[in-house]
């Protein structure tokens, strides 16, 4: 895939990304993704049908669909009957994933947090891997930074390698880039984008936030997740009563200790005190709600300064 940008923009359920950011990034020079996770599946096949018909024929759409979730292979499959430019998997791997990719003609990349994983997925038939680091938003792989991995990573494998967890800045991507990255992936940056499809309400979270609001808590994935500091974070971080209102029965392992798919949903419908509002360690340094356009004008000029 050839790119203005070497910009993938991560993809964020339930509801964050979808086929407006989506299309927005990939008509801007980078590649736009669809979060499948927290839609049906034929709400998924009209995003990617939507995103298609908004995005000129030079731009690239993706979906990111997780494996720990129990409707991953009917996801995965749907996408790759809508002839997605490619898939992007997290939360664990499979064989068949890459088979699936493979028989489509359409590559298939992995979110990893060591070598190791780097290394069996580029066995299985991975395309890439994204590399992503403890600064990441939402559900965590490592406590490691990203760039204590990413050299472990490039020198695993000989697939392309993409940077994930805190890049921000244009600077940031430089320096991916000179640690041997084939570019990287950027999800905060784009919440707080006119285009994004999370409410205002999300994203005024993220403008508002400071250094001191982010939270660390153990999600019912068994991995620890960085959100926002509100209401429900203070309840999970101090009730041992907190019990679930509704369960969306979302995944193959949980702990039944809350239902993380309907506190996401809880924010996209617009209450972002009373549901999760994951977010990168680094939202604090965004202030303002940008064009997708203006954020790529702004990554350009930083790359420029950063590499002159």
């Amino acid at each position: 895939m050839i790119t203005e940008y070497p910009i993938i923009q991560g993809g964020m359920g339930v509801g964050i990304s979808l086929s407006k950011l989506a299309s927005a990034v990939a008509n801007a020079g980078g590649i736009g993704i669809i979060s499948g996770t927290g839609i049906s599946v034929s709400e998924l096949r009209s995003h990617i049908r939507k995103a298609k018909t908004l995005t000129k024929e030079s731009g690239y759409i993706g979906v990111n669909v997780l494996f720990a979730m129990n409707d991953f292979a009917e996801k995965m499959k749907a996408a790759l009957e809508e002839k997605v430019d490619f898939i992007i998997s997290g939360a664990g791997i499979s064989r068949d994933m890459y088979a699936w990719g493979k028989k489509a003609g359409i590559p298939v990349l992995s979110i990893v947090s060591s070598a190791k994983l780097a290394r069996i997925s580029e066995r299985l038939g991975a395309a890439a891997v994204v590399v992503e680091g403890f600064e990441a938003g939402g559900h965590l792989g490592t406590d490691r930074p990203l760039f204590d991995i990413l050299p472990e990573v490039v020198d695993a494998v000989q697939i392309p390698v993409i940077a994930a967890g805190g890049i921000l800045t244009g600077a940031d991507i430089a320096r991916a880039i000179k640690f041997g990255a084939a570019g990287v992936q950027m999800g905060t940056r784009f919440v707080a984008s006119e285009e994004c499809d999370a409410p205002l309400t999300f994203k005024q979270k993220y403008i508002e936030a400071n250094e001191e609001d982010l939270k660390l808590f153990k999600t019912t994935v068994g991995l620890n997740g960085r959100a926002i500091s509100n209401h429900f974070t203070q309840l999970l971080l101090t009730s041992d009563k907190l019990r679930i209102t509704k369960c969306q029965d979302c995944l193959k392992n949980c702990s039944y200790r809350f239902c993380t798919l309907d506190s996401l949903l809880t924010s996209m419908n617009g209450d972002a005190e009373n549901g999760l509002v994951f977010a990168g360690a680094r939202v604090g340094e965004i202030k303002e709600i940008l064009s997708v356009r203006q954020i790529f004008k702004n990554l350009s000029r930083e790359y420029a300064e950063a590499t002159c």
